[in-house]
Formats: structure tokens, C-alpha cells, sequence
């Protein structure tokens, strides 16, 4: 089965020949020939190589294999029929809703492949290279994106093209439907019982090094078509990713906001701050520390803007103290590690995070009682999404993966 993504034409020929039951009733809506349908529906089979249809005197009834690409047709036009709509109501003519309407400018799915990729690459010339096509190709394909839409999409400048404000709200819809296409062919290997493709995850901090390591290992043996990309970004580049479709699911600390903007939160399990240092520190060995004892160390916490940042900064602020100024920021595990076990510098952050050096005697836990820093550990995902097969594996897998860290956190504190 090939890896290029499959006609939008073709799968909306398909999907009214499937709610009409027949090729003719379908032409007649889509205003094409009966036998461009029938053409449309073969081509797309043999592209998938799967029958989509059993053909009966009384009509065209879609085959199991149907029956899934119609559930993954759904998300698509429902994302191409919303883009449709938002351009006609930035034109001020409001068009007809219905599907069969959806307008022809968002019907090739290589335009909104060039479109995507000039949005991210910025360079005309590099998007004609990468496809192995002319520059004026692109550019008309984009002319005829802006012609449909009535909208700019770009600024073109003497440093190459930058989307408009109605440029990425456009590439948003875009890239959902171009997501949502790329999952039809594994959701048809999984009918099949072949779970493969890419799963792309946002790995934030807490989940990194105890949680996704075991996840990733559990389904690994199993499923070894599945394919597994982290992406470490700042939080607020993952919520776009995964706004997107780009990214499949984020796992890590949840916020209160991630269940605004079509995000949905699934609560694993709590983890409460610790203040980690080498050993041999000086203060490793005190016992019942108070937070106020710690003003004058070297300090290496979150970022400003990160939740556990106030989280420690409070544990301060509750006696009366003014919070302080941190000697390093940094999100980066690796930059902790080392600055811990080379300094008697302090971090303010969640053990598992450092377990393993917990484990090996290289870092301790100082005896300071910290004041309601509890953080929720789980998965974000996208309200309306349709995981693909391999992400629903790996996110089981992570709900399995969660019981067994709370046993070792639990067997590691004992």
C-alpha cells in the first residue's frame, strides 16, 4: 500500500456514492458523469488496494474496509466543510452548507500538500524541490487557493512568503484534513489486525522518564510496524502541534486551561515537588529543613512562566519571604543532572523526573516539607480527534505503564 496521501476527490465521490447507495445519484449531486464516479470509486480502490463496496442490484453497500474510511471521511470533510464555511463568512456571502457543496478550490489534496509546506518552509523554491515540481506550479496552486477563497495568504516579501492572520487559521483546517488522510491506510491495516504508522507524541517533563520510556518498550515487541517520534517543544508549541494534528497526544503535567480550545484532559496520577541535590551536599544529611533555611542557596528551577515555578515560588511566599532569583533556568533533565551532581547547586522539581539517579545514590531528596504541590500527571488530547491505531496502542499502553511507576515511586519512598 503506498505512503502518498490518497484523493480528497476521490474519497468524496466515494463517500456520496456510500449515502446514496448508488454511482448515478451520486454523479447527479456531484454534477459529473455517472461513469467519472464509477472511475473515481475504482481508482481509489486500487490505490488502497481494498474493495470499499459490495456491489448489489439494490445498490452499493461499503464493505467493512468501507465502512472505516467513511468513519475517517468524516473528520476530513468535517474540517474541509468548517474551512469552507469560515472563507465564505470572511467574504460576507454565506454559501450553502451542505456537503455535496464543498467547494472544488479544496478538493486536490497536492494543492493543500503545497500550500502546507510553502506555510511552513517560506521559500517557494524549496516546496517546487521537495515535490520535484516547477516553482510556477506552486505558485499557481496557491493563486488558485486565494482565487477560491477570496482571501491573502501570504505576504510576499523580499525574504520569501509569510502566512497571513486568515493564512493560519486556513493552515490550521488544512493541516487537520492532510492528518486525518494520513490515518486512512492504517486504520485500514488495523481492521486487518496491523498496527503500524507514525505516532508523534508531546513529551513534557514529567512524563518523559519513567512513564513514556516503559509505554514505548511495552508496545514496541508487540507492534513493531508502529513508529514513535517525541517532541520535547515548549507546552505552548505542543498545544498548537496537537490543535493541528501534527501531533497525535501530549503526555506530562496537566494544566487547568487544556480543557479550554477543543482540548480534553485524562487525569493518570499526581506527583508532588522535591528539592533534589548531590549526595554529598551539604545539606543532605540535615534533617526537618525548613524552606527558609534554603534562601541563600544556588538555585536552579522552571521557567518563569512554568506552573511549577509558582508552585515553588508559594512555598515562599507563605511565610513571607520574597522568592529567589534562580542561578539557573532550564527545563532540560540533562542540564539539571548535571549541574546537581557538579555543584551544590538545589533543584525544585518532580523526583521521577530523576529517578534513576535517585535510585543509584548520586542525587537524595532534602528533608524540607514543601505546601500543596501536587501536580496532575495525563494525556491531552484533541476534544474531536480520532486517535489513529497507533496511538490508541501507546496510550493504553501508557495507562498501563502509569500503574507500574506508582508502584516503584511507592516502593522507592518505603
Amino acid at each position: 500500500m503506498s505512503n502518498t496521501l490518497l484523493s480528497i476527490a476521490q474519497l468524496r465521490a466515494f463517500r456520496l456514492v456510500a449515502d446514496t447507495g448508488t454511482a448515478t445519484r451520486a454523479a447527479k449531486l456531484l454534477f459529473r458523469a455517472q461513469s467519472a464516479v464509477t472511475r473515481s470509486v475504482q481508482e481509489l480502490e486500487a490505490a488502497l488496494g481494498e474493495p470499499l463496496f459490495e456491489r448489489k442490484p439494490s445498490g452499493m453497500l461499503p464493505t467493512p474496509v468501507g465502512r472505516t474510511v467513511l468513519l475517517r471521511c468524516d473528520r476530513i470533510f468535517s474540517e474541509l466543510q468548517e474551512l469552507s464555511q469560515w472563507c465564505a463568512l470572511r467574504q460576507s456571502r454565506r454559501r450553502p452548507s451542505a456537503e455535496e457543496t464543498l467547494p472544488a478550490y479544496l478538493l486536490n489534496t497536492r494543492r493543500l500538500q503545497f500550500f502546507a509546506s510553502l506555510a511552513r518552509h517560506r521559500h517557494m523554491p524549496s516546496v517546487a524541490r521537495a515535490f520535484g515540481i516547477s516553482q510556477p506550479a506552486v505558485s499557481t496552486a496557491i493563486r488558485v487557493l486565494e482565487s477560491g477563497s477570496g482571501l491573502q495568504l501570504f505576504h510576499r516579501g523580499p525574504r520569501g512568503v509569510l502566512l497571513t492572520t486568515e493564512g493560519e487559521t486556513f493552515l490550521l483546517h488544512v493541516r487537520r484534513a492532510l492528518n486525518e488522510l494520513r490515518h486512512v491506510q492504517d486504520d485500514i491495516a488495523a481492521l486487518h489486525g496491523n498496527i503500524q504508522g507514525i505516532v508523534t507524541v508531546g513529551a513534557l517533563p514529567l512524563g518523559r522518564t519513567l512513564i513514556l520510556p516503559r509505554a514505548i518498550a511495552r508496545i514496541s515487541g508487540t507492534y513493531p510496524r508502529v513508529h514513535v517520534t517525541t517532541d520535547e517543544s515548549a507546552y505552548e508549541a505542543l498545544v498548537a502541534g496537537l490543535r493541528a494534528g501534527d501531533i497525535d497526544f501530549i503526555l506530562g503535567a496537566l494544566r487547568a486551561n487544556d480543557t479550554c480550545s477543543g482540548l480534553k484532559n485524562e487525569r493518570l496520577m499526581s506527583e508532588n515537588m522535591v528539592l533534589l541535590a548531590r549526595s554529598d551536599h551539604p545539606l543532605a544529611r540535615t534533617r526537618d529543613l525548613a524552606i527558609g533555611d534554603l534562601r541563600d542557596v544556588q538555585w536552579v528551577l522552571p521557567r518563569s512562566n512554568a506552573p511549577a515555578r509558582a508552585l515553588f515560588e508559594a512555598q515562599f511566599k507563605r511565610i513571607k519571604l520574597k522568592p529567589p532569583t534562580p542561578t539557573v533556568e532550564t527545563a532540560d533533565l540533562a542540564v539539571i543532572r548535571g549541574l546537581l551532581l557538579n555543584s551544590d547547586m538545589v533543584a525544585a522539581l518532580s523526583a521521577q523526573q530523576l529517578h534513576y539517579e535517585c535510585e543509584s545514590g548520586q542525587l537524595v531528596v532534602l528533608d524540607v516539607a514543601l505546601h500543596n504541590t501536587s501536580r496532575d500527571i495525563g494525556l491531552i488530547v484533541r476534544a474531536e480527534g480520532t486517535p489513529s491505531p497507533g496511538a490508541r496502542e501507546l496510550i493504553d499502553a501508557i495507562r498501563l505503564s502509569v500503574a507500574d511507576v506508582t508502584r516503584t515511586i511507592s516502593m522507592h519512598k518505603h
